[in-house]
């Protein structure tokens, strides 16, 4: 074995706001905060190190440049694609072209912030 991705780091203006979004889509919960304002979210049963990876939402004041490079794709565990679209949206995910055709199975949503993310159609196990 080489590495196992353990954390992702998203700059946000609004920590709070970003980490709360992202735990209601993810289902996590708060493991920690740092001096520097950075919020800890993960699996509540898990936390650092589990299966899935943890966020840490950091505060930042940067203005995002253009496209991101990376973004996270997500399935939904417990409901079919369109449900799972119509919680997203509900939560605050906000629809984004990013030059898709209209036959992509997946949908292109950006969370409170403009960072992109994808709903793709597969259901997935929980772990």
């Amino acid at each position: 074995m080489a590495c196992r991705i353990t954390e992702l780091v998203i700059d946000a203006a609004d920590a709070d706001r970003l980490a709360a979004f992202w735990s209601k889509v993810l289902g996590y919960v708060e493991l920690g905060r740092e001096d520097d304002g950075s919020i800890e979210i993960g699996p509540p049963d898990a936390g650092f190190g589990g299966p899935q990876p943890i966020l840490v939402i950091s505060p930042s004041s940067d203005p995002r440049a253009g496209k991101l490079r990376l973004h996270i794709d997500v399935n939904a565990t417990d409901r079919d694609q369109d449900a799972e679209l119509e919680r997203l949206l509900a939560l605050g995910a906000k629809p984004v072209d990013v030059g898709q055709t209209g036959a992509e199975s997946w949908h292109v949503l950006a969370d409170p912030e403009g960072n992109e993310f994808c709903l793709l159609h597969a259901r997935v196990q929980p772990l």
